[in-house]
């Protein structure tokens, strides 16, 4: 065997559809998940340092903007059925009022209360400064391109076939 030579190519046994080389780049599905990943971790600390999580945020974000008052309905979009016992933390701790029928509990109307509006203003100070912090060293059309490329991932891997795995 010569030196720095493959030994499975040495030992004659390699072959294209039995031993594939290394891709040369990282695949960008591992690309995508790895920085979603790390995104995702540093966006809920950013929201943790101010008391927060993902899960509240996107609760008082709909409350807030009464796209939904009838709770079955905000459960049902931010995180299903579990968000009707988040619903009943936020109230328990005072970020949320539930009023309507106290016999059909899914019909309560949500609002936010006092203190569910000065943890809004806290987690949207925080969630702005993630943006910037995030969109830093990029341009408006680098964000728009980026978006548009998310979009076209989203829609290749939603598609009812999948691409052939080359043999």
């Amino acid at each position: 065997m010569k030196e720095n030579e493959d030994p499975v190519r040495a030992a004659g046994t390699w072959s294209p559809t039995t031993h594939m080389a290394p891709p040369r780049k990282k695949p960008i599905g591992l690309q995508v998940i790895g920085s979603g990943r790390l995104i995702a971790r540093a966006f809920d600390e950013a929201l943790a340092a101010v008391g927060g999580s993902l899960a509240d945020w996107l609760e008082l974000v709909s409350v807030k903007g009464q796209r939904h008052g009838a709770q079955h309905e905000l459960a049902a979009e931010v995180h299903g059925p579990t968000s009707g016992d988040h619903l009943h933390r936020m109230h328990a701790d005072g970020l949320v009022r539930l009023s309507g029928d106290p016999q059909n509990p899914s019909d309560h109307q949500v609002e936010l209360t006092a203190a569910g509006e000065a943890a809004f203003n806290r987690y949207l100070k925080a969630v702005v400064a993630f943006d910037r912090r995030l969109r830093a060293g990029t341009t408006d059309e680098e964000i728009a391109a980026l978006d548009d490329l998310l979009g076209r991932l989203r829609l290749n891997v939603s598609g009812p076939t999948t691409p052939e795995v080359p043999s």
